[in-house]
């Protein structure tokens, strides 16, 4: 027994310089980065912008790797079966580190335990627009109706999207009923609305704002804290009588549980100073999205946090996996 012992411990011993080095040598080749949704929406366009940036920073080529499906579920569930050695980084975000966790009982991840958040990359309000054939001219227009007619009104949704839960935690808060019309995907939903097939919904500020430009859409509210720069004219719900009222959709950069700190550290820095381009910045801006703080602390804390508040409105609603 002893003999094997010291044989295992001499082996691990002369392990630890090459561990050491393939550390310190990080990265000594293209790191990949999943994201789970297909290519061509917000996620993957932030995603992508990221890439270029990050890559500069660590002089590696980082490449994108588009994993669908479930909500995100696949591509987290994908992230995890890979090496923890830093070459595979996944970019998480709302629906799989938060709202997957109340609706999907078969997920096979804990997004506080499994995964190493590494920061925050961009957030951004829903907003709640209404068709321009409706009545309601301001968000207290439309609380007081559905308050008065109960069941009356309709609204479009994407199941376990961001707008999905922005319209529960506002029925929740405001105390009123109204009815959800399913949609699979954004695409539909907003082909309805413009014909004027459903009356409102919740939507990202990005995907609403040209209709709102150009009068098809009404924008009546953003459930962001601060008011929207490029919706510097709509309300927040905070400041509409509903104190602390908040739905974003938002991303960030994580990597699997096990990552060595080393390792972990030199991403951090290098997605920070990305971050901090101001040409992301720009960019971002330009669209409607916030830069948020940055960090693994800010973003490790605002996981826990975005994951307890969704699935506590998931619970109270009473919401099933679609």
């Amino acid at each position: 027994m002893r003999k094997r012992t010291f044989l295992a411990a001499a082996a691990a011993s002369a392990a630890l310089p090459s561990i050491a080095f393939a550390q310190a040598d990080y990265p000594s080749k293209p790191v990949k980065l999943i994201v789970a949704f297909p290519p061509g929406g917000t996620s993957d366009v932030m995603a992508r912008m990221l890439a270029d940036e990050l890559g500069k920073n660590l002089k590696q080529p980082v490449v994108i790797e588009n994993v669908g499906g479930a909500g995100g579920v696949i591509g987290m569930t994908r992230a995890l079966q890979q090496p923890a050695d830093g070459y595979t980084l996944i970019q998480t975000g709302v629906g799989q580190n938060a709202v997957a966790h109340g609706i999907n009982k078969m997920v096979a991840y804990d997004s506080k335990k499994d995964f190493i958040h590494i920061t925050h990359v961009h957030s951004g309000p829903n907003v709640l627009v209404v068709h321009p054939s409706t009545p309601f001219q301001t968000f207290k227009d439309l609380i007081a109706y559905a308050k008065a007619n109960p069941g009356k009104l309709s609204y479009g949704y994407t199941p376990a999207a961001s707008g999905h839960m922005a319209m529960e935690l506002l029925k929740q808060t405001a105390g009123i009923f109204m009815v959800g019309i399913p949609y699979r995907g954004g695409g539909p939903m907003m082909t309805d609305m413009l014909g004027g097939q459903i009356p409102l919904m919740f939507i990202n500020q990005d995907v609403a704002l040209q209709h709102v430009k150009a009068g098809k859409l009404r924008a009546l509210a953003v459930s962001s804290l601060q008011r929207n720069p490029l919706y510097p004219d709509v309300p927040t719900i905070d400041e509409s009588g509903f104190k602390g009222f908040e739905a974003l959709s938002w991303s960030g950069l994580s990597v699997a549980r096990g990552t060595p700190k080393p390792i972990v550290d030199k991403v951090e820095a290098a997605a920070v100073a990305a971050m901090q381009s101001p040409a992301i910045r720009q960019r971002m801006e330009s669209q409607g999205f916030v830069v948020p703080p940055q960090g693994s602390a800010h973003y490790t804390q605002f996981v826990a946090a975005e994951h307890d508040r969704w699935v506590k409105v998931i619970k109270t609603a009473g919401i099933k996996e679609e």
